[in-house]
């Protein structure tokens, strides 16, 4: 079974299922406890614009995916104030627009874009070295600022209101902490694709927080539950020759059904 191990490409694999888990994990937790899965979705989406222009340029995709869901990260984080109720129509409109826009410029290329249909559906056998070079910069990005700014999300992610009483600079923080939202899509990108990004990124850090309080314990949890998910998908999906990020995704869901299950016996005994 391990024979698959001296693969290069698995062995990268294996790497990626490691950085994304760690992205997934410290990132998906302040989504989750902020609730903004419809944030992190739509900033996912917008992505995809960027995903279609580069290879239409002839670039690699990650570099236009990157700049797009940066760009929708800032829209989102200095018109969250000012959309107030209309946030839903903002992020809808970014959602929609960076596929459409994406679809565009696939269309627009001249023969059939299957590798930039992973990007869609996820398929992290495919990853090529130069790409886990690239997400290996993105988790140092992460990793970096959430360890110097990790009191002021903690802020922002439990009192907003009273972080803007002290006049901290709550924007600042949202625009930072959105930003790293879109590094750790494009970082988590090639293990489930755009279309299932929403639960790598959320239910690791909801069953994590079914048993644990603090910040960083919710963090360790959702990245050790990420990562057995995505390592069990890939063996799983080797050996079956089906597409991993499905499978990564009902095995979390599997988790996450299994965890609640447990929890309500216990809060009835």
């Amino acid at each position: 079974m391990l024979e698959v191990l001296q693969y290069q490409f698995f062995q990268n694999a294996l790497l990626i299922a490691v950085l994304a888990s760690i992205a997934a994990g410290i990132i998906g937790t302040y989504i989750v406890v902020k609730r903004m899965s419809l944030i992190a979705g739509s900033i996912a989406h917008a992505a995809f614009g960027g995903l279609g222009i580069s290879y239409f340029l002839n670039a690699n995709p990650l570099i236009g995916g990157i700049v797009f869901s940066l760009m929708a990260a800032f829209c989102v984080a200095i018109f969250r104030k000012n959309a107030r109720n209309h946030l839903d129509t903002l992020l809808s409109f970014l959602w929609a627009t960076g596929m459409a826009i994406g679809l565009v410029f696939i269309f627009l290329t001249p023969g059939y874009a299957t590798d930039l249909f992973t990007y869609l559906f996820g398929n992290i056998l495919l990853v090529s070295t130069s790409d886990l070079w690239m997400i290996l910069f993105l988790n140092i990005i992460i990793l970096i600022t959430v360890f110097v700014m990790f009191n002021s999300f903690l802020s922002i992610s439990f009192d907003e209101e009273y972080s803007e009483t002290r006049n901290l600079p709550v924007t600042l923080a949202y625009i930072v902490l959105f930003g790293l939202i879109a590094l750790t899509v494009m970082a988590t990108i090639r293990v489930v694709g755009i279309l299932l990004m929403i639960a790598i990124l959320t239910m690791p850090a909801a069953i994590a927080q079914l048993y644990y309080k603090t910040l960083k314990s919710i963090m360790l949890a959702s990245t050790l539950i990420t990562f057995f998910a995505t390592v069990t998908g890939l063996f799983l999906s080797y050996y079956l020759n089906f597409a991993a990020g499905p499978i990564i995704v009902l095995i979390i869901s599997s988790i996450y059904i299994i965890a609640i299950f447990l929890k309500n016996i216990e809060n009835k005994i």
